[in-house]
This record gives structure tokens, C-alpha cells and sequence, in this order.
């Protein structure tokens, strides 16, 4: 079936207010890795590059994954919803981490009846990594 439209022009940023949640999948192992927002620049930059682009909300700008860490995410297939508002990337993981914690992934914590457990040893040491 041919496509429809560009997929620059596929998914709709209106719904979000100008962001759409990201989903940031292994694409080897189908790890859930991270969930990050997008904007349409974001989501052009990455297609471009073949680089995953976030918006980064807490720094208000445009945000290469692993632009400090150098944990970057290689995009290797993108799909979109049935409603054009929710992004599943599937990534090459670089370095090994996808989190800022040094973690493979954003979800090392497994909510248990007796409270949070953490997974899994950290792959860097953040504080040498972005100095904090």
C-alpha cells in the first residue's frame, strides 16, 4: 500500500500542542529503553540524521540523545499510532545507556508490594559524565 503522506508531514504535532511522546524501544531486543518528547524539529532533525532528536523540556531546546554522554541513539525503524500522536522509535542504544543515571534504561525501577526495587548496575557513573 502506498504511503499516504511524507512521513516528515505524518505525525501531528497539533494533538500535543507542538510535542508528541516518544517512545524509545531496543530495537534488537524490543527493550523499553526511555520516553522523551518530540517536536517537529526534533522528529525532521532525526529523519535527517539518522540520529534520535528529543525536545528537551527541562532545557527548553532541541536535544541530540547522547550530545554529553555520548550514549547516542541510532534510529533503525520509526512507526506511528493509530492516531498520528505517539512515536515508537526503535534505536541502536550506543554506549550501552540510555539513561542519566548510567542505566541501560529509564525503567530500572519495578514497583513491588514492599516499595521500589532498582535493577540492574548502572553501565557509567553520571557524576563523570555530566560532572554532577
Amino acid at each position: 500500500m502506498p504511503s499516504l503522506r511524507d512521513p516528515i508531514d505524518a505525525p501531528d504535532f497539533a494533538k500535543g500542542g507542538g510535542l508528541l511522546p516518544a517512545i524509545a524501544q531496543d530495537a534488537a531486543t524490543g527493550e523499553v529503553l526511555m520516553l522523551a518528547y518530540m517536536n517537529r524539529e526534533a522528529w525532521t532533525k532525526t529523519l535527517e540524521t539518522g540520529k534520535v532528536h528529543y525536545w528537551s523540556r527541562s532545557r527548553n531546546r532541541l536535544w541530540l540523545k547522547g550530545e554529553t554522554s555520548g550514549h547516542v541513539q541510532m534510529l533503525r525503524e520509526a512507526r506511528l499510532d493509530c492516531d498520528g500522536d505517539t512515536l515508537l522509535l526503535k534505536v541502536e542504544q550506543l554506549g550501552g545507556a540510555a539513561c542519566h543515571t548510567g542505566r541501560r534504561s529509564c525503567f530500572h525501577r519495578r514497583v513491588t508490594p514492599e516499595g521500589l526495587v532498582t535493577e540492574g548496575e548502572p553501565v557509567f557513573d553520571p557524576r563523570e559524565v555530566y560532572g554532577t
